[in-house]
């Protein structure tokens, strides 16, 4: 298979080269991952570098395929991905995108919050700081389990017939 004119693998002196579109395709990793391994192989250890290049054919790299496959084969033992090189293994709390904690701390800090909002009677003015300094995290993320735990809460009053009176409607 060619891109751009371009065989993927080629072979020079003696061994096979491979391309960056050659490693996208064996990974499964987005051609943007691959540069990135590629510019921060100097920040990694020796064992999960990214091979150097072996030669350039126009403005085309070349990398050796036998360095390539042993990284590769490195980077899922030791970071533990899949196919996909996004280098985080499942369940480490990333989310999908990298940023978040996950769906179960998320669940459990709305029963935490549903449980402050039982004990208050509903809520209060700072009860998502509070609950921040108690258990940990950062008052925005508190903020949306206790909106979550507020839905909750009002659901099951509307299940039950009774409703809970709005914040600016209690005795503070």
């Amino acid at each position: 298979m060619t891109v751009e004119g371009e065989p993927l693998r080629r072979l020079w002196q003696g061994r096979w080269v491979v391309r960056r579109a050659w490693i996208v395709q064996h990974t499964g990793a987005a051609e943007s991952t691959v540069t990135r391994w590629y510019a921060e192989r100097g920040r990694r250890p020796e064992h999960l570098r990214h091979p150097e290049v072996v030669c350039t054919v126009g403005r085309i790299v070349y990398f050796d395929q036998q360095a390539v496959e042993a990284f590769w084969a490195a980077w899922q033992q030791d970071v533990g991905t899949g196919r996909m090189g996004t280098g985080r293994r499942a369940g480490d709390g990333q989310g999908t995108r990298g940023g978040g904690p996950g769906r179960a701390q998320r669940e459990r800090a709305v029963v935490v919050a549903l449980e402050a909002l039982r004990r208050a009677g509903g809520p209060q003015h700072g009860m998502a700081a509070e609950l921040a300094r108690e258990h940990g995290g950062v008052a925005r993320s508190w903020q949306r389990a206790v909106a979550e735990a507020q839905a909750v809460l009002e659901s099951e009053q509307h299940a039950r017939g009774t409703a809970a009176p709005a914040a600016d409607e209690r005795d503070d």
